[in-house]
């Protein structure tokens, strides 16, 4: 059994595990800093100035700078300042600069000569800073910057009160913790000061402030102290002694004062994995072994990325995942050189792609805290550049994130529907893929009632390599045939989505479509920079939400620019929709195959013809659901389809028993997709770059179906 705890592997990966739980921060009093004050100076029989500062490292967010009023006495200024952060916290101190800048640029310095409140006794130098006033008629702008150190050691006069906003695992940053795990405390005024602390291994559970974090349980009893790997002002990251029993615990962080208890739940084990930008989802820190000298980092192509070497896993290769969770050892908790390898007394399962695959390995590799599974991809594992992959101990499902797979044991990269290689490595290289889409949605819904919902959803997003899975297209590919292919998907109640991307505002977005649809400068509704707007619904026993809808004729789109995206107009022209000569069947029998025949929209437009069917286990959040696919592609000119058998026997059969009982459930949908859609571009205002953009247009006709 190979295990790779020893040697290169785990050297290797040890500081990077380790960067995925702190935040920037030092160890030492003395701190680099940048200082940047935008103000205006005022003038009457004297000076004074007034704006906000920063001070990077020192404080968070502006404080306000006031100034003493200045004479104009010599070729030299020098002014006294006050800083104030907030009530009570402020930061004192002088300025000097040449008389030249004011009506102009020089050069002059800053120096921090004390402070109240939270920084009493701090002392700082800027001894650079550029400083510009141009006096123009009656404008008299102000601003600063530089850089420079501050010593925090003064200690403060007062200590702000804790306050905890959360406490998560310390890699998928969700609720409940595990004993023997990394976990975070998230909250305001943790740890004194700005500069994060890092105490020395072994970790203790008390800092020479008394700052702690402390577990006490809501039944009663004596609270356990955590060890603590990090102390910041807004989080705290600390291992859990394996000593402590599942259960509801109050949760409080000491700092010179104590914080309010906050309620947790630690639990007998939760695997968690780390994911390597340190989100909590995306793709996963997983090394591919290559041989007994090259472990690579699993990414998306084959190259040197960030100083190493990474490549897409092989079908039959074995990986090594890192994370935390799996388990209580108490041996480990505090100490390096410890192995502990619960597989031998525990069920635990690697789930790629759904296909649940047994393990060689899992646990303790020699470093406290954190947990490595090895495992052994089999051959036929599903392929793809965001194939998901959940730990499972005892049936405890781990949050989804993802692995790159190649399709093959000599490909060198994974393979994405709508990305090309060249893209692919960009994404490896640190570049980003940024896009925008709205959409038309007329959906039929067939059974148990008729009903039609009409809609528009947008959206302008960005995503990075390590967060493909977000953009569509995630499930494995099990099998294709001519132009199908079947995918299959597991999830979990207790999961989140397995991975995120930055959307942008576009401002206020207008839709005005051909009479007959009520649209006319319709206002979508934005939230959380995504776009929706609900044009009509109708059908029996179907709430009606609004009394537009979508027919043949020309749609406008209108952005009128928001915060990151510019202004944008665009148009579609969409025909008359596809319609079945039947209606969807809702029984397939899979071994006959299924056809389906349609007339109505245009010939060049794609039509999809998309169905399931999943069963579900367990209950509450272990609950998994998985549910296997299948998507097959034509155009409407071709007025007919037929599913083949062999895709459709990849798809599990199941009963009205079971649907009744909640068990089981499919569906079947046919879709039209106008082709082609319109492209247009929108701009991104923080660089000036262009966002490819389409807007399209979809019918779809959808209903329950049993496959049998």
């Amino acid at each position: 059994m190979i295990r790779f705890v020893t040697g290169s592997t785990f050297k290797k990966f040890a500081p990077f595990a380790l960067a995925l739980l702190i935040t920037a921060g030092a160890q030492a009093a003395t701190v680099s800093s940048t200082f940047a004050l935008t103000g205006s100076l005022t003038v009457s029989s004297t000076y004074a100035i007034t704006g906000q500062a920063t001070m990077a490292n020192v404080y968070t967010g502006n404080g306000t700078f006031t100034s003493s009023p200045f004479s104009l006495t010599a070729s030299t200024v020098t002014v006294n300042y006050t800083i104030t952060v907030t009530a009570g916290n402020t930061l004192t101190g002088t300025f000097t600069m040449p008389i030249g800048a004011l009506g102009g640029t020089a050069t002059g310095s800053l120096s921090i000569t004390g402070g109240t409140g939270s920084y009493a006794g701090y002392t700082g130098s800027f001894p650079s800073l550029t400083e510009s006033i141009p006096i123009s008629g009656t404008s008299f702008a102000v601003s600063f910057s530089g850089s420079g150190t501050v010593n925090t050691s003064g200690g403060g006069t007062t200590t702000p009160v804790p306050t905890i906003a959360s406490v998560t695992d310390g890699a998928s940053y969700t609720a409940n913790v595990a004993p023997g795990a990394f976990f975070i405390v998230w909250g305001t005024n943790l740890f004194p000061g700005s500069a994060g602390v890092y105490p020395p291994f072994p970790w203790p559970t008390t800092v020479s402030n008394g700052g702690k974090v402390t577990f006490t349980p809501v039944a009663g009893g004596a609270g356990t102290d955590a060890f603590l790997e990090y102390l910041g002002a807004g989080q705290i990251n600390a291992i859990l002694p394996s000593t402590v029993a599942a259960g509801n615990y109050n949760v409080t962080v000491t700092n010179g004062t104590v914080s309010s208890p906050f309620v947790a739940q630690v639990v007998a084990s939760k695997p968690a994995l780390f994911t390597q930008d340190w989100s909590g989802t995306g793709l996963a820190v997983v090394q591919n072994y290559v041989s007994a000298s090259e472990t690579d980092w699993d990414r998306l192509t084959t190259g040197v990325y960030s100083g190493s070497q990474s490549s897409p896993a092989k079908p039959g290769q074995v990986l090594i995942a890192w994370g935390t969770g799996l388990g209580a050892w108490a041996a480990a908790d505090n100490a390096d050189g410890v192995f502990h390898d619960f597989s031998t007394s525990e069920s635990i399962a690697a789930i790629v792609g759904g296909v649940s695959i047994p393990v060689a390995y899992a646990g303790r590799a020699g470093w406290a805290g954190e947990d490595q599974i090895n495992f052994t991809l089999p051959n036929n594992v599903p392929t793809g550049c965001a194939v998901t992959l959940q730990i499972s101990v005892k049936g405890v499902l781990s949050a989804p994130v993802s692995i790159s797979i190649a399709p093959s044991t000599s490909a060198t990269a994974c393979v994405q529907p709508g990305y090309t290689t060249q893209q692919l490595q960009a994404l490896d290289q640190g570049g980003t893929i940024t896009s925008g889409g709205f959409t038309l949605d007329h959906g039929v819904t067939t059974a148990p009632s008729s009903a039609t919902t009409d809609f528009i959803a947008g959206v302008f997003s960005q995503t990075s390599g390590y967060q493909l899975s977000s953009s569509g297209a995630q499930s494995p590919i099990l099998a294709t045939s001519g132009s199908c292919v079947v995918t299959r998907v597991t999830s979990t109640n207790s999961t989140v989505t397995a991975g995120h991307s930055t959307s942008f505002d576009a401002g206020t977005v207008t839709l005005t479509g051909p009479s007959g649809t009520n649209l006319n400068k319709q206002q979508l509704t934005e939230t959380g920079n995504t776009y929706l707007y609900m044009i009509g619904t109708s059908g029996s026993g179907y709430p009606v939400l609004a009394n537009g809808s979508i027919l043949a004729g020309t749609y406008t789109l209108t952005g009128a620019g928001g915060t990151d995206v510019g202004p944008f107009n665009t148009s579609i022209t969409i025909g008359p929709p596809l319609t079945l000569n039947n209606p969807l069947p809702t029984t397939v029998t899979e071994s006959a195959g299924l056809t389906l025949n349609w007339t109505g929209g245009n010939a060049p437009d794609v039509v999809e013809i998309v169905g399931d069917s999943g069963t579900t286990s367990g209950t509450g959040a272990n609950q998994t659901t998985t549910v296997t696919g299948f998507l097959c592609t034509t155009t409407a000119g071709q007025k007919t389809f037929t599913v083949p058998a062999s895709i459709l026997t990849w798809l599990p059969t199941i009963t009205a028993a079971q649907v009744a009982a909640d068990t089981a459930n499919g569906s079947l949908e046919v879709l039209s997709i106008a082709t082609p859609a319109t492209s247009f571009n929108a701009t991104l205002k923080k660089d000036g770059s262009t966002i490819p953009s389409s807007f399209s247009s979809i019918t779809s006709i959808n209903g329950p179906a049993l496959y049998q």
